[in-house]
C-alpha cells in the first residue's frame, strides 16, 4: 500500500492551518446541479469542495450528446470558476460513476462487472480500469465511485450486476485490478459499498447480521486488498446499518477497522444522502445536523451529493456537537489526497485529448476482447458453433436483439441511454456479419411463421433487474412492464424494461420447432432455467457484454471465437435455494429439499468450451514457505481455445468450522489447437491462513486439501497438505 507521501501529508498539514472554518465545512460537502442550462452559472456555488460531473447531466435536453471536448470544456470551466473564488485557491474534486465506463457521456462501455468477473483475467481488468480512468481524467473528472466490492451471494439483489460475484478472492483480486488501472492515470478509486450492502431476500441495503467472523471471512476481505494492494483513495460507506449502527457512522467500521487497523490513507465519502439517512432512514437522530455530527466524529469526511450538507455540519459546529479537532481530521484526509493524485498542479482536463482518446480504436478493441471474455458456454448438445456455410436463413427472437447489449444500469448520463453511431446491437451486427447471402428475419415474440425455412434460430433474453429492481421471482419475465425511478433521480435516474408475450414459452416453442438453436441470456444475474433448459440445445450467457457485445456473440455463434468464460455466481435451480454458493460450511445434515438436492443448475466456475483439455503430470513442491503446483495441459480438440484452470483448498481438523471449498488461485491459458504446456500455479502461505477461535488471523493448524480443477465441482488432482505451528507440509512427503 502507498502511504501518503511526505510530500504531500506536509502540504495539506500547512494549507490546513491557514484555512477558515467555512472554507474547511466546504471541503466536507458536494453539489450536485442537474440542469446545465443558461442559469447553470449562476446556480453553481463555486466553493464546495466536491461535485458530480456537469457532464452527466448535458445530454438529456440536447438532440445530439455533448462531444467529449464539449464535457472537457464545461468541466474545466467549473474548475476555474472553483479555483478563482477559493480563498486558497483549492481545486474541486470532480466525481462520476463509472461502473463499466465512465458515465460523464457517451465514453467507452465494456461488459458489467460481472460479465469482467467471468473472464477470471485480471490483466484485462485492469487494462479496462486504465482507459477508464483515462477517459475520465482526460475531461477533468479525477474521481471514480467505482469499483463496487460487495460479494453477492443471492442473485435476488438487483445490483448483483455490478459486482464481480460471489468468490472472495475473485472479487478481490478484480477489485485491486480495477483500482490499479483507474490509479494510473491520477484519478481515485472509491470502494463501494463498505460493507455487506445487502441483506435478507436480497434486498439491497437492508440491515446487517452478519457476525464479525463473517464480516472478516467473507465481505471485508476485497476492501483490505483493494486499499492495500490496488492504492484506493477513496472508501464509500453504504447505506445499511451493521451491528446496529449505519454503516455511515459506524466508527468499528470507519476508523478502528479501516484507518487503525488497515492503515487506509485516503477519504470517505458517503453514499448520496447515505448522512442524512442516519436520521430519516435509521432514526438515530433527531436532526439531520446531529447525524452529520456523528458521521465525521466515526471517520466519514465527505458527505455527498447534496449542497445540504455544509449548512448541516455548520450547525453542527455551531451547536459544538462538532469539534474543531473533528473538522481538521476528515479536511485532512481530503486535501491530502488533492495533493497526491496532482490535483493542484493539474487540475484541468484536456479537451483536444478528450476528442482524441475518448472510445478510440484501442479503447474499442479493449471493450470487444473483454465482450468475447465475458461470455460463457452453459449448454451445448453438438449445435455450436453453427455452420456459416449451411445458414442460408436466420430467425431472431426477443426483444433484446434490437437493443445495444450494455444493460440499462448505470450505462450513460442522466436521463439518456447510451449511443454511439457505430454501435451495433445484436439484430444489426448479426445481419452485416451473415452478408446479403444469408435471410435474417427478426421479431420480438416467437412466430412460427417466421421460424418457418430457418436453418437456425436465437432468442434473446430480456430480464427486469436493477438497482432498486430486487427479485423475488427469479424466472424470465412474461407479460410485464416495470418503471422504476431513484429516489431523487441522483443516480440511475430511471430503468424501466417492457417485457410482452411469454418467454419461457417462446424458448420452448423455438427449440421444438427447430433443435438448431440457441437461447442468449442478456442479464446481469443468474435466472431459473427449469421452465426450459431441457427442451434447450445450446445456451450462452451473455451477461451484459457491453458496446461491442454483438459482434462478440456472433463471433462465438459461429465459430471465429470459442468461449472461456467461467460462471463468477452459482446459478440455481430455483429461487427456493437462494442464497446459494459454493463456499458455504458444512451442514449437520444435509444440502437437499424435498424438491430437489439443493445443487445448483450450474456451479460456479463452469464454462463450456467449442474445444477440450487435458490436465497430466501434476507434481508439487514446497518452497520458501508456498506450494508450486505443476501440470501439462493439452489442447486435446480441434479448435484454439482457453481453459481458465482453478486451484481450491479444503479444510479440516482446524480450530474452527471451514467452508467446504475456497478459490484460492485461478489462471487463463490460452493454446492453440494440439498444444500442450506446462502451467505453474503458485499457493502462497496465505490459501492456509484463516481467523481462529480467538479471531486471531494466521497460519493455524489444519490438514488441507488442495484440489485443481477447472471448476468448483470438476477436479482433476488433488494432494493433502497440513500446517502445524506455523510451517507447511505436504503429507505425502513426510
Amino acid at each position: 500500500m502507498k502511504e501518503i507521501s511526505v510530500s504531500s501529508a506536509k502540504k495539506a498539514k500547512e494549507l490546513l492551518k491557514q484555512m477558515s472554518m467555512e472554507e474547511k465545512l466546504y471541503q466536507l460537502s458536494g453539489c450536485m446541479i442537474f440542469d446545465i442550462g443558461e442559469t447553470y452559472d449562476q446556480c453553481r456555488n463555486p466553493l464546495y469542495g466536491n461535485y458530480r460531473s456537469a457532464g452527466h447531466f448535458m445530454h438529456w435536453k440536447r438532440k445530439e450528446p455533448a462531444a467529449p471536448s464539449e464535457v472537457a470544456a464545461r468541466i474545466n470551466q467549473d474548475i476555474r470558476a472553483s479555483i478563482e473564488a477559493q480563498p486558497h485557491g483549492i481545486p474541486p474534486l470532480i466525481h462520476e460513476e463509472a461502473l463499466h465506463g465512465a458515465q460523464w457521456g457517451m465514453a467507452t462501455m465494456f461488459p458489467q462487472p460481472i460479465g469482467m468477473a467471468s473472464s477470471f483475467d485480471d490483466e484485462l481488468v485492469q487494462e479496462i480500469g486504465e482507459i477508464i480512468g483515462k477517459e475520465c481524467a482526460a475531461v477533468g473528472v479525477r474521481q471514480v465511485l467505482s469499483p463496487v466490492v460487495n460479494i453477492a451471494r443471492d442473485c435476488r439483489w438487483g445490483r448483483l450486476m455490478e459486482t464481480f460475484g460471489e468468490d472472495v478472492l475473485l472479487s478481490s483480486n478484480m477489485g485491486t485490478a480495477m483500482c490499479k488501472g483507474i490509479r494510473k492515470n491520477g484519478v481515485i478509486a472509491t470502494l463501494k459499498h463498505y460493507a455487506d450492502n445487502y441483506s435478507y431476500g436480497g434486498r439491497d441495503s437492508n440491515s446487517s447480521d452478519s457476525s464479525e467472523r463473517v464480516m472478516r471471512e467473507v465481505y471485508l476481505p476485497p476492501f483490505e486488498k483493494c486499499i492495500k494492494e490496488g492504492d484506493a483513495l477513496s472508501v464509500m460507506a453504504a447505506y445499511n446499518s451493521w451491528n446496529g449502527i449505519p454503516c455511515s457512522c459506524s466508527r468499528e467500521l470507519l476508523t478502528d477497522i479501516l484507518r487503525e487497523e488497515w492503515k487506509f490513507p485516503g477519504f470517505v465519502v458517503s453514499d448520496y444522502k447515505g448522512v442524512e439517512g442516519v436520521c430519516g432512514s435509521h432514526h438515530l437522530t433527531e436532526e439531520e445536523y446531529q447525524a452529520a455530527a456523528l458521521c465525521v466524529k466515526a471517520g466519514l469526511d465527505v458527505n455527498l451529493p447534496a449542497a445540504s450538507g455544509f449548512s448541516l455540519l455548520k450547525k453542527a459546529v455551531e451547536e459544538k456537537i462538532l469539534s474543531q479537532e473533528d473538522v481538521d481530521k476528515a479536511v485532512y484526509h481530503v486535501l491530502a489526497v488533492k495533493f497526491e493524485i496532482g490535483l493542484f498542479e493539474q487540475p484541468f482536463g484536456d479537451e483536444k485529448e478528450a476528442e482524441k482518446i475518448v472510445r478510440c480504436e484501442a479503447h474499442k478493441k479493449t471493450a470487444l476482447e473483454a465482450a468475447r471474455e465475458s461470455i460463457i458456454l452453459l449448454k451445448n448438445e453438438n449445435v455450436l458453433p453453427f455452420d456459416r456455410n449451411r445458414t442460408c436463413r436466420v430467425g431472431v427472437f426477443g426483444a433484446s436483439a434490437a437493443e445495444v447489449p450494455l444493460g440499462k444500469n448505470y450505462s450513460g448520463p442522466y436521463k439518456r441511454r447510451w449511443e454511439a453511431q457505430d454501435a451495433k446491437t445484436p439484430l444489426q451486427f448479426l445481419k452485416e456479419y451473415l452478408g446479403e447471402d444469408t435471410e435474417v428475419v427478426y421479431s420480438p415474440d416467437f412466430s412460427e411463421e417466421l421460424a418457418k425455412g430457418c436453418s437456425a434460430m436465437l432468442y434473446f433474453t430480456t430480464i427486469i433487474e436493477g438497482e432498486g429492481l430486487d427479485r423475488c421471482n427469479i424466472c424470465l419475465p412474461s407479460d410485464a412492464m416495470v418503471q422504476q425511478v431513484d429516489g431523487g433521480g441522483l443516480i440511475v435516474d430511471k430503468a424501466e424494461a417492457s417485457v410482452f408475450g411469454n418467454q419461457e414459452e417462446d424458448i420452448r416453442k423455438m427449440f421444438h420447432t427447430n433443435r438448431n438453436s440457441a437461447v442468449i441470456l442478456l442479464n446481469g444475474s443468474p435466472v431459473d432455467m427449469t421452465g426450459w433448459i431441457d427442451s434447450a440445445s445450446a445456451v450462452l450467457e451473455a451477461w451484459y457484454p457491453g458496446e461491442q457485445g454483438a459482434q462478440a456473440i456472433c463471433e462465438i455463434l459461429f465459430g471465429d471465437y470459442s468461449p472461456s468464460g467461467k460462471l463468477p455466481v452459482s446459478v440455481p435451480k430455483n429461487v427456493g435455494q437462494l442464497p446459494l454458493f459454493y463456499a458455504h460450511k458444512p451442514s449437520g445434515r444435509g444440502y437437499h429439499y424435498n424438491e430437489n438436492d439443493g445443487n445448483p443448475l450450474y456451479p460456479f466456475g463452469y464454462g463450456l468450451s467449442y474445444t477440450t483439455f487435458g490436465f497430466g503430470s501434476f507434481s508439487r513442491c514446497i518452497k520458501e514457505g508456498e506450494i508450486l503446483i505443476s501440470f501439462v495441459l493439452e489442447n486435446t480438440g480441434h479448435y484454439d481455445g482457453t481453459e481458465v484452470v482453478q486451484v481450491y483448498v479444503s479444510g479440516s481438523n482446524c480450530d474452527v468450522v471451514m467452508p467446504v471449498k475456497e478459490l484460492k488461485a485461478y489462471r487463463r491459458v490460452t493454446l492453440k489447437a494440439g498444444e500442450k504446456e506446462r502451467v505453474c500455479i503458485t499457493l502462497p502461505a496465505a490459501s492456509f491462513q484463516y481467523y481462529n477461535q480467538g479471531m486471531k488471523y494466521g497460519l493455524h493448524n489444519g490438514d488441507f486439501t488442495v484440489m485443481t480443477g477447472n471448476s468448483s465441482e470438476n477436479m482433476f488432482n488433488e494432494f493433502s497438505v497440513k500446517i502445524r505451528e506455523g510451517k507447511i507440509f505436504l503429507k505425502d512427503s513426510e
